[in-house]
């Protein structure tokens, strides 16, 4: 899994000729950070090539799309980085500078093909990151971009993807929206400095950006759980939309002739980083509180099978705001929560049922017990079985087929009547 590029609606606007010297300050230290001594140079190098021929091992190039290739070769990941990483210990985020420890920042960079480097800290959370590579190409694949697009990306974040993406679509074709005004400087500076022509823009990518209008290709570096519809109507029929859709996967939407729908089938998995301006879920041990369950008893639940992605994706359409984490203590152990106040924690035993303890106002162990039983009942879909249509006034997953699957709303989780 991967978390995604820039989040929308982060706070701190410039104001005023501070704001001016603010800028030129970020300029300088941006186009300082791009010079490096050789010696350092052969360390990115290293790395970067060390993490294309792992890509290749495990097929992570798309034979489709040779162009993809030829962009990541051609735009190295390390010029997008910011001078300052940030590196989990275990237990909080800790900095890596490129000035005084620049292997170890390159090894933040150029990590595995599935490893983010995250760019930017606050609350202790991660805020922003260069993608994992293996996603941002994957995502490119499915984007299918021509030269010649116009294409629209939310989320500049350190404009790496933008400048892959101008790569291909050519010159002043690639428009670019980032709410951090600072993120938006700095990556216009790198994107000049690596002469990619992209129109960065500065504002909220979940409104778009019609000027630049009607797009052919529109992708979004940040998860949404709604496409915007704005998106939707801003690109032309027959137009594309790659988007991550929530906690896990990333969907491919095409524009209908008439305009007034876009669908399209799940990609792949991910894990990205939502817009900033999405609604907080509350996290584990806010939800599980200090009290005990009010809820104990037995289930006959097979906490292997929830480590199957298949599942864990179905899971997701079914229960769309339920959390569901795996772990191993003394044996499987899987964490379920809302995000607001139900929460359940399932262990596993070698010799009978397991123990389940519960609380809140929902039950979450009949919940999934009652979707897996639902994805049983379907034939046990696969992720790539599974797409999504956007109109107007709704949206929802289907399995199969669009017309003739059964379809769950992705805002109740619940099975739809089709036709």
């Amino acid at each position: 899994m991967c978390h995604g590029g820039s989040p929308q609606a982060r706070a701190g606007p410039f104001a005023g000729q501070a704001a001016a010297g603010q800028r030129r300050q970020r300029g300088a230290q941006t186009a300082a950070s791009l010079r490096q001594p050789p010696e350092v140079g052969a360390v990115f190098e290293e790395r970067r090539i060390a993490l294309a021929e792992a890509m290749a091992e495990r097929g992570g190039w798309p034979a489709d799309s040779p162009w993809v290739r030829a962009a990541v070769d051609a735009v190295p990941r390390h010029s997008f980085a910011p001078d300052t990483l940030w590196r989990w210990d275990g237990d909080a985020y800790v900095a890596v500078s490129r000035a005084t420890e620049p292997e170890r920042w390159a090894a933040e960079v150029y990590g595995g093909p599935g490893d983010p480097a995250v760019t930017q800290v606050g609350d202790g959370r991660a805020t922003s990151s260069l993608s994992c590579q293996s996603v941002v190409v994957d995502m490119l694949d499915a984007l299918m971009a021509e030269p010649g697009h116009r294409v629209l990306e939310l989320g500049t974040g350190t404009g790496w993807n933008a400048a892959l993406l101008a790569r291909r679509a050519g010159p002043g074709r690639v428009t670019s929206v980032e709410a951090d005004p600072g993120l938006a400087a700095t990556a216009r500076t790198r994107l000049e400095a690596a002469g990619a022509d992209v129109t960065v823009v500065t504002g909220d990518g979940r409104l778009g950006h019609a000027p630049g209008g009607p797009y052919d290709r529109v992708e979004s570096t940040y998860a949404v759980e709604t496409v915007p519809w704005e998106w939707v109507a801003q690109t032309r029929p027959g137009g594309r939309i790659v988007t991550p859709w929530g906690r896990m996967g990333h969907v491919a939407l095409t524009v209908a002739a008439d305009g007034l729908s876009a669908t399209g089938w799940v990609q792949g998995l991910a894990l990205f980083m939502p817009a900033r301006g999405a609604p907080a879920r509350a996290g584990w041990q806010e939800v599980r509180g200090h009290d005990p369950a009010e809820d104990e008893g037995a289930h006959t639940l097979d906490l292997t099978r929830l480590s199957d992605p298949h599942l864990l994706f179905a899971l997701r359409v079914l229960l769309p705001d339920v959390e569901i984490v795996l772990g191993d203590r003394d044996g499987p152990v899987a964490w379920a929560h809302d995000g607001r106040s139900s929460w359940a924690t399932l262990t596993a035993s070698v010799s009978g049922p397991g123990a389940a303890f519960q609380g809140g106002p929902r039950r979450l162990l009949e919940e999934i017990g009652t979707a897996v039983a639902r994805w049983e009942h379907h034939d046990r879909p696969d992720l790539y079985d599974f797409g999504m249509t956007r109109t107007p006034d709704s949206q929802y997953v289907w399995s199969h087929d669009r017309d003739t699957g059964p379809r769950w709303s992705t805002v109740t989780g619940l099975v739809q009547p089709v036709g």
